[in-house]
This record gives C-alpha cells, sequence and structure tokens, in this order.
C-alpha cells in the first residue's frame, strides 16, 4: 500500500527519531553539510527562477521550484535540523528518544547545515562575480535585497522587529516539518515527492523565515559586499528564526500530531 495512514505514520516518525537519536556525529555533520548545500542550491534556483516577475507571479514560481531541495534531502535521508526540531520530540514524548539525544542531535545537525550553506554561499559568490572581479549582477541584487529585508528590516522595527521574525519562523517550520513528516507519508518516491511539495512551496511562496535558508541568503549576501554585519545577522534573523522554527517544528507539526494519534485516544 503506497499511502501510510495517521497511525501508522506516527509509528514511522518513532521509529525516524530513534535512528536520529543514535546518529554518529560523523554522520550528523556529514549528512547535515549535504542538506546545507542542497537548499542552498534550491534557494538559489528559485531565486533566479522568479527573477524578473511580478511580485505576486515571483512567489508563485519560487515556492512551485524551491521544493526540489527539499526533496531530494528527504529522498537521500540526510540530516535537516528544521525537520529534526518536529521528530525528536515526538521520539521523547513516546519513549523512543532522550532529552540529551535530542539536543546532541539538533546542535551538530545544525552545525552540519551550517558549514554546507556557508560552503555553497561562498562558491556561489564567486560564480557570480567572477571570483569577486566583476559586480555580482542581478541574482546577487536580489540576494543582498533579501537578506536586507531578514536582518536590517527588522533591526528598524526593535523589537516588534524580532517578534515578526520570530513568528515567522513558526509559521514557516510548521510547514517545512510537515513536509518532513509527510515525506514518511508513502512508500513511493512519487508519492513521498509530492507530498513533501505541498507544504513546501507554501512557506516558500510565503516568505516566512526559515534559519537553514537565511544560512546561506544572509552570508551570501555580506560575501556579496551587503552592508550587514555578523551581529545584525545573528541577533535579528538566526536567533529569533532558530527559536521560532524549533516551537513551529516541535509543537505545532510534532507533539500536536503525537496527541492527536495516540493510540489510547483513537476511535
Amino acid at each position: 500500500m503506497d499511502y501510510i495512514p495517521p497511525l501508522r505514520l506516527m509509528e514511522e516518525i518513532e521509529t525516524s527519531s530513534k535512528k536520529k537519536a543514535g546518529l554518529s556525529i560523523r554522520s550528523m555533520l556529514l549528512t547535515g553539510f549535504l542538506s546545507g548545500a542542497l537548499l542552498a542550491y534550491a534557494t538559489a534556483y528559485a531565486f533566479k527562477a522568479s527573477d524578473g516577475l511580478s511580485e505576486g507571479m515571483a512567489s508563485l514560481v519560487a515556492g512551485t521550484v524551491f521544493p526540489v531541495g527539499f526533496a531530494m534531502i528527504v529522498l537521500l535521508g540526510l540530516e535537516l535540523a528544521t525537520g529534526n526540531f518536529a521528530i525528536l520530540p515526538v521520539g521523547i514524548a513516546r519513549g523512543k528518544a532522550t532529552y540529551s539525544e535530542m539536543l546532541r542531535n539538533w546542535c551538530w545537525v545544525y552545525l552540519g547545515n551550517f558549514l554546507g550553506c556557508i560552503f555553497f554561499g561562498f562558491l556561489f559568490s564567486i560564480m557570480l562575480t567572477e571570483a569577486f572581479f566583476q559586480p555580482s549582477g542581478t541574482l546577487g541584487a536580489k540576494i543582498i535585497a533579501v537578506a536586507q529585508s531578514k536582518t536590517l528590516v527588522y533591526e528598524h522595527a526593535g523589537v516588534n522587529g524580532w517578534l515578526t521574525a520570530f513568528v515567522k519562523g513558526i509559521l514557516c517550520n510548521w510547514m517545512v516539518a510537515l513536509g518532513t513528516v509527510l515525506g514518511l507519508s508513502s512508500v513511493s518516491t512519487i508519492g513521498k515527492i509530492v507530498a513533501i511539495w505541498l507544504p513546501i512551496s507554501m512557506f516558500f511562496a510565503l516568505a516566512l523565515e526559515h534559519s537553514i535558508v537565511n544560512m546561506f541568503v544572509i552570508p551570501t549576501a555580506i560575501f556579496l559586499g551587503a552592508d550587514i554585519t555578523v551581529s545584525q545577522w545573528i541577533i535579528w534573523s538566526q536567533i529569533p528564526v532558530t527559536l521560532g522554527n524549533i516551537v513551529g517544528g516541535a509543537f505545532f507539526a510534532g507533539l500536536l500530531l503525537h496527541y492527536a494519534n495516540k493510540p489510547s485516544l483513537a476511535l
């Protein structure tokens, strides 16, 4: 049977959480690195595909093409911190993982994702500028503009901007983590891709805040000469967005499904 019903899906999440809790540091770093690089590829691809279009059409096109990166991550069984923000809390609730194992996974995978994004972003900056010899062109300008909207705009708004980034992080990972969960809802490649596409396209088209995507966009903009400091990136984007991603993934995409599908509550 291709489709996996909700109760069986939660069993798949249990199994996944147990596997993730037992990964070696080497495995988490390498698979996290690959995930970060693939997500950075997909972000650059979405920006390029939507370049020059009207705002509404650009959002639609970017949202349509961006999930290719996420689909590759899920099909290859790689590690993405934002998906693990949902999977590991379910594992704890179902006795398949401990808090220390969850934090261990989150930290090492997050670092691996960061390294993958930075690595690709630096190479991409070299490509756009002919090794920093030429201007970065329209695609570079778009990356810089997006990065500024994710940092300087929030800084200008102060506390309200920080809260906005946090809430957009919650809304983002509600969908992104559901993409990870739905990737377990089918046993066929096509079924997995279609299921993944639904929530991932929504988050990107709505320009919500994803901590791993931002690890590519903002450092790459800095490489390209954007007037953004590392402290502005960390304080006004990376911290609030990551915290929001944790809340959105753990509570709305993970634990909410766990409590809605506990065997004792099944009709």
